[in-house]
């Protein structure tokens, strides 16, 4: 039996809807979808650091039946697709359908992959390899930032989607390590700290191996 490999690199926990795309609401259909004109070169300059980048969105719709499950896996095909073009890729969407008031009977539970639980991050945890200590959350609600707090890593605020008015108003006991324009800002500070992370004197972590677009 093959034993998990041991955590190294960090990874890069990005949120959907405000962050990577503009935010209305809850997404029911591909021609809602609109990425940010700065989201594809973020994206690949993630991609030329070789550092993993895995979506963990919450999808309430799901449980509230607004949509289904595999309207979410369009969605994210969709994306796939409009990022492709521009050499740039994410290597896994994960999401969470529930949600404890929802109508539709089998997702309206409590759970530990609902941001800010750190579920989805421990499945990536186990997938990848990465180490959630060196690792960056990215998204434009303080929940996000929550959830860096939550695996150990580092949170960064965005100011597009709700991100503007969530910096207004700032959660009790919690603050950003960044908070910054967009995501391409955002992306700046990580390869920033990442790369003097590389240079600090004695420092050993190996690279990231280069990995292919996970299947959504």
């Amino acid at each position: 039996m093959t034993s998990p490999r041991a955590p190294h690199g960090p990874a890069v926990f990005l949120d959907r809807d405000g962050t990577l795309i503009e935010e209305v609401g809850y997404l029911d259909r591909v021609e809602r979808v609109h990425l940010f004109p700065w989201s594809v070169e973020a994206i690949r300059a993630l991609n030329e650091a070789r550092i993993p980048i895995v979506m963990i969105t919450n999808q309430s719709g799901i449980a509230r039946g607004f949509f289904t499950e595999a309207v979410v896996d369009e969605v994210h095909r969709h994306i796939a697709s409009l990022l492709a073009p521009g050499g740039a890729h994410i290597d896994a969407y994960y999401y969470c359908p529930h949600h404890r008031d929802g109508k539709v009977v089998e997702y309206a539970v409590a759970c530990d992959c609902r941001k800010p639980g750190r579920g989805l991050v421990d499945r990536a945890i186990r997938e990848f390899a990465v180490d959630p200590a060196q690792s960056f959350t990215i998204g434009d609600r303080w929940l996000d930032v929550a959830l860096a707090r939550n695996v150990g890593g580092k949170g960064i605020l965005v100011r597009t989607g709700y991100g503007l008015d969530e910096e207004r108003q700032p959660a009790d006991g919690l603050s950003a390590d960044a908070v910054v324009n967009n995501l391409v800002e955002a992306v700046s500070w990580i390869l920033e700290t990442v790369g003097s992370r590389l240079q600090a004197p004695g420092s050993s972590r190996p690279k990231p191996e280069a990995r292919s677009p996970k299947p959504i």
